[in-house]
């Protein structure tokens, strides 16, 4: 019971680590999205990753980038370009999660896009992505955050 669903959700982690990797080649070098998806799977040990998962947001995200992107824009004090590019792949990877993997609760999203903000992000950049994950979040899902008023 407990343990298939904590393989899952460490092999989604896995799957969101290698995401931000791929997100920040693609959005740097300007690779095509199927050719890095290609080097990930073929290049790297991606272990106990969920590989379906990588792949389909990996297809996703590029594809739809002007639309997430759209969705982040007003909740920053510059342009979406302008933020540095790994905390540039979380916030896109947050975005997409928060608006089409509803079975991916809030806490998750947030959790998850702060802790790899603190690995591969600036020094305080994970402070960065949990004001605008959090917004997003409030956005997006705002049944997900109980009553107010």
């Amino acid at each position: 019971m407990g343990g298939s669903r904590q393989r899952a959700s460490s092999g989604r982690h896995r799957a969101r680590r290698f995401l931000v990797q791929a997100l920040y080649q693609w959005q740097v070098a300007g690779d095509d999205p199927d050719d890095v998806l290609v080097q990930f799977i073929d290049g790297r040990n991606l272990g106990h990753a969920d590989i379906e998962y990588f792949q389909q947001l990996m297809r996703a995200i590029p594809a739809d980038v002007a639309a997430l992107d759209a969705q982040i824009r007003p909740l920053l004090e510059r342009s979406v370009a302008m933020v540095d590019p790994v905390e540039r792949a979380i916030l896109r990877l947050a975005c997409y999660e928060l608006r089409d993997r509803h079975e991916v609760p809030v806490r998750v999203v947030i959790d998850q896009s702060v802790e790899l903000a603190k690995t591969f992000g600036a020094e305080q950049g994970h402070r960065f992505i949990n004001g605008v994950v959090d917004r997003l979040a409030r956005r997006l899902r705002p049944h997900e955050f109980g009553r107010t008023g």
